[in-house]
């Protein structure tokens, strides 16, 4: 071998090694991009709205908002994406407003306002801690409540509603597992071996016992349809599949009255209608 063709070879390697530790070492960094600055509120839209602070079980405060429907006929939950913050939410907030369902949407841990650093688990945590703060303080009924996620929020909120009871789990956009995602996206890389970041939605949703509802765009460019396929395919009994057109960001927004009423007759169908709980006297 020639002396230029082995340095060519040698500096490939040590490329290919040096992402490989990259990948391995700040894969979290690629994962969770928040944003801290909140660029308008759910008033902007027309949305009366109320800022929430809700404490974690480790202690950090987390804060979102909820925006109230007249006479609501339940409450959807809103776990977000990997990227922005609830600010960038609001055209979906303002969907499922224009349907008659209140919104609770909250940043994890490191997002927007809320205190800490993203982590998994964190972002699990956080949404517990929302999920009590509804039916705890603010007295909401659980099968009142839908659990919403879109792409990594997709994930999280499988999570949830796997181990509460909600009256109904909406996943959008979402993916199978974030090593599934990664292996699809970056096919050259072990990053099935690498990520210490799972995100198993499928192992997941088919642990959920509530009404579902998958969502995916056939033409998605960052997750493929097949992803949306493969959940509903994972899913139990009581599901339905919705498939929109449009890229991964906007397919919700550019899908039109195809989407919005979409999830209009799935929520209308299983939620039970808002309701209460009765404190006691």
């Amino acid at each position: 071998m020639s002396l230029p063709i082995f340095y060519i070879l040698a500096s490939c390697l040590v490329f290919y090694i040096s992402l490989i530790a990259i990948m391995t070492f700040f894969q979290e960094r690629f994962v969770y991009l928040p944003d801290a600055v909140l660029v308008e509120t759910p008033a902007v839209r027309g949305m009366p709205y109320e800022n929430i602070s809700v404490r974690t079980l480790d202690g950090l405060l987390i804060h979102g908002w909820i925006v109230k429907a007249e006479n609501a006929k339940g409450c959807v939950l809103f776990c977000h994406g990997n990227a922005g913050n609830i600010s960038h939410r609001l055209e979906s907030m303002a969907i499922f407003h224009s349907i008659g369902y209140d919104v609770c949407i909250f940043d994890y841990r490191g997002y927007g306002e809320s205190e800490g650093k993203p982590s998994e688990e964190g972002t699990y945590s956080d949404a517990v801690a929302v999920w009590k703060y509804l039916t705890g303080t603010r007295a909401y009924d659980p099968l009142s409540i839908c659990i919403f996620g879109r792409s990594l929020g997709g994930s999280v909120a499988a999570w949830l509603a796997a181990r509460v009871e909600p009256g109904s789990l909406i996943v959008e956009s979402s993916f199978s597992s974030l090593p599934a995602l990664a292996a699809h996206l970056y096919p050259f890389l072990p990053v099935r071996f690498l990520l210490r970041l799972q995100y198993n939605t499928e192992q997941e949703i088919g642990n959920v016992a509530c009404p579902i509802l998958i969502v995916h765009s056939r033409d998605d460019d960052i997750v493929p349809v097949s992803f949306g396929r493969r959940l509903y395919e994972a899913a139990g009994q009581s599901k339905r599949y919705l498939e929109i057109f449009g890229s991964h960001n906007d397919g919700f927004y550019v899908s039109g009255l195809m989407y919005r009423n979409g999830l209009r007759d799935f929520l209308d169908e299983y939620m039970t209608g808002f309701r209460k709980k009765e404190k006691p006297s």
